[in-house]
């Protein structure tokens, strides 16, 4: 007979998925994958899919979780630049993962290389 947990927080996945676990935040943190700094408007053109609002909003649960770091500069107009922290950097072989796996399950018309903005 198969053992459940009592508590899903104790599993790893879920805490993972706590994380990651929606439509934007691994978009957002393969789109910081190139190792350099993105400015907020270069992720709005890149997602166009997503209001501004929403991406401030991913964004600013990636920096509280610690996986990106926000840069902000006093200059006018404000420029503000993301980048993946340390410990986001540790998510990269993950989001290769499900990359790999979901390029594997789609149609051959469907499938696709690797990320191009990784570097």
């Amino acid at each position: 007979m198969r053992k459940t947990l009592q508590n899903p927080e104790n599993c790893a996945v879920v805490r993972t998925v706590g994380y990651i676990g929606n439509k934007w935040k691994p978009i957002i943190l393969v789109r910081l994958l190139n190792g350099g700094k993105v400015r907020f408007g270069k992720l709005c053109v890149q997602m166009a899919d997503i209001s501004r609002k929403i991406l401030s909003q991913q964004l600013k649960e990636l920096e509280e979780d610690g996986l990106i770091i926000r840069h902000s500069y006093m200059e006018k107009p404000p420029r503000v630049e993301y980048e993946l922290s340390e410990l986001g950097k540790t998510l990269i072989p993950v989001l290769k993962a499900m990359y790999d796996w979901g390029n594997q399950i789609a149609p051959p018309e469907k499938q696709g290389i690797w990320d191009p903005v990784v570097k």
